[in-house]
């Protein structure tokens, strides 16, 4: 991806904390990276001033660049090294601590001890974090013994211990650390509501802990016992400072899918996050066209089904917004109302929501950029045709048929370089019979331009005929008839050489090859290819085009379209001897046509 390029889309790239995937061609995953301001660290890359070899490398084979928003830089920091560990980019360099982020615990026992660890067991206790720094979950543990009594003593608490008076109180007890559950000094019920203190400061519910604080602080100052209160303004401080846990990472939740679904225009947005282990291993959005009469809950079963297929989850928990009916049973669905599933939730709308707003400010930048180009391009084309205005309004005529038969014209119209689809025309070509291209451009230009004079319509400032001279002349003529020349620029467009011709040079104007004015030629021309070919489409569909052929007992469609395309009307064929006819339909159909014709001639007295 070149820096020109990614100016481009550099605007639509969201500033919030996240993570950011770079693909190649082959979209394989080249690199895994986190931000605090995505948009910011993202542009670094891009920067003139980066001298880094591998920077360099890496950018040159960027080809698509990916974001996922999220809530915080911690949650940023757990979702890149969980996505690392998943995909392993081979620019990435692997974390030195990789296996072994600090985790807090509170052991599986009565009157439960809580501490540090890098090792997670399936023993019943419960863990929390994983925390970005061993200084922090140190600092957090020295913080919870200044405030809650829990013991850091490794003794066998059970009932019957206690009861024989096998310990004794020990240092901590006299310091303030503990209450000596030991001794029995301190009931398990008691104990039991400290932890859920502990528990609060650890899941991120401060506001009981805050408050608590606060109304002491007060108290303090009241008594003029200022050195306590600075001492527990510290601890206030301190908590308000802290985040406690990530929602990225909680080993307490199982496998589980989370999806959601925002409807936007005709378009349903669809953000899927796996969850496995109580990480975040894949993300993914998607958009789905509203079909007729379809739902938004119809639209999510299929979106869920899809995604799950694609990323082969077996999860048996699907969290959700609303509710579907999902036709896997043994799946369970969950519209959660608080909690980390919630918060998971919110999570993956604020992507779908960042994934909708990105697409529209893509899109308007696409507007803006190409209205800017465009204007460029049609200056360009004044220049090179030596037009009086800028073509603002283009039309370009085509004449079309169905393997030589049934004759029709399409006229595209773009306005600024677009097209505007709602002045698109077809022309049912009326008093032409067989395949006659010039007269049927003739027709077609007569009643276009003869209805723009009656309703006093603005002309285009310039009209491509999409044939040879003969078409071109055609036009020129229904302009002389109409008394209108001069008030449109007709030129012709060669089929094959994409050269352009004026009615009264001898040689053509060829644009250059790689020009944006040939290419925007090119895209009208087609265009009108597109819009006759559908035409055709449509009428044969209907079963609009009729032909006596057709009607004869035994001749199907395609019979009477092969012999159309080859004779070009029914009178040549009626002059066909039946050897002939049987050369390119066998001797069967041959004999049944030839015989009809016969039989008619000979009804009609001759």
């Amino acid at each position: 991806m070149t820096t020109a390029t990614f100016k481009h889309i550099a605007p639509t790239l969201p500033q919030q904390p996240g993570i950011y995937k770079y693909f190649d061609k082959k979209n394989e995953i080249l690199y895994i990276g986190k931000a605090k301001y995505l948009r910011k660290r993202i542009q670094s890359y891009f920067s003139k001033n980066n001298s880094n070899y591998k920077t360099f490398e890496l950018v040159k084979h960027i080809h698509r660049i990916e974001c996922t928003v999220v809530d915080s830089e911690q949650d940023a920091f757990f979702l890149e090294n969980s996505l690392i560990k998943k995909f392993q980019p081979r620019y990435n360099i692997n974390l030195k601590d990789d296996k072994t982020y600090p985790y807090i615990v509170i052991k599986n026992e009565r009157f439960p001890r809580v501490f540090l660890t890098r090792k997670l067991f399936n023993d019943g206790s419960e863990y929390l974090g994983p925390f970005t720094s061993v200084l922090q979950v140190q600092n957090l543990l020295e913080f919870i013994k200044q405030t809650i009594p829990i013991r850091n003593c490794t003794l066998q608490l059970s009932e019957k211990n206690i009861e024989k008076n096998k310990f004794k109180v020990c240092l901590e007890y006299h310091l303030g650390n503990c209450k000596g559950p030991c001794e029995g000094r301190q009931s398990l019920e008691d104990y039991q509501t400290g932890i859920e203190q502990l528990k609060n400061i650890l899941k991120g519910r401060l506001k009981p802990v805050i408050q608590h604080f606060q109304m002491e602080m007060k108290q303090q100052s009241q008594k003029m016992e200022f050195e306590k209160a600075a001492q527990i303004k510290k601890r206030l401080d301190f908590l308000l400072r802290y985040q406690s846990k990530s929602v990225i990472v909680n080993p307490r939740l199982s496998n589980l899918d989370v999806f959601s679904i925002l409807q936007h225009n005709n378009e349903f947005c669809i953000n899927y996050l796996m969850i496995q282990n109580g990480t975040i291993v894949q993300t993914k959005t998607i958009v789905t066209e509203r079909h007729l009469d379809e739902t938004k809950e119809e639209a999510f079963v299929f979106a869920i089904a899809q995604l799950r297929s694609l990323f082969k989850s077996d999860a048996k928990e699907i969290v959700i917004p609303l509710a579907i009916n999902y036709s896997e049973k043994e799946v369970k669905l969950t519209i959660p109302k608080t909690g980390d599933k919630k918060k998971l939730l919110l999570l993956s709308e604020k992507n779908a929501t960042f994934f909708i707003e990105e697409k529209e400010k893509k899109r308007r930048l696409f507007l803006e950029s190409s209205a800017t180009n465009l204007q460029v391009v049609l200056q360009e084309i004044k220049q090179e045709l030596q037009l009086g205005d800028i073509p603002t309004h283009i039309e370009c005529f085509d004449n079309s048929n169905f393997q030589g038969a049934f004759p029709v014209s399409a006229m595209v119209c773009f306005k600024n370089g677009f097209p505007s689809k709602k002045d698109y025309r077809h022309f049912n070509i009326k008093t032409v019979e067989g395949i006659n291209d010039i007269a049927s451009m003739k027709e077609t230009i007569l009643r276009r331009f003869k209805r723009l004079l009656n309703e006093k319509q603005s002309f285009p400032q310039l009209i491509i005929i999409d044939g040879g001279k003969g078409q071109l002349n055609a036009a020129i003529q229904a302009f002389k008839e109409l008394n209108i020349v001069g008030k449109s620029t007709l030129v012709g467009l060669a089929k094959n050489e994409e050269e352009l011709f004026f009615a009264s040079d001898k040689q053509s104007l060829k644009l250059p090859l790689e020009s944006e004015s040939l290419r925007l030629i090119r895209r009208i021309r087609d265009e009108v290819h597109r819009f006759g070919l559908n035409f055709h489409r449509n009428k044969r569909s209907k079963g609009t085009f009729i032909n006596e052929l057709e009607q004869i007992k035994g001749i199907g469609e395609e019979t009477a379209i092969l012999l159309l395309s080859k004779y070009h009307s029914i009178e040549n064929i009626k002059k066909i001897s039946e050897s002939e006819l049987a050369s390119h339909i066998g001797k069967s159909k041959a004999k049944i046509i030839y015989t009809y014709f016969i039989n008619k001639k000979a009804s009609h007295g001759g």
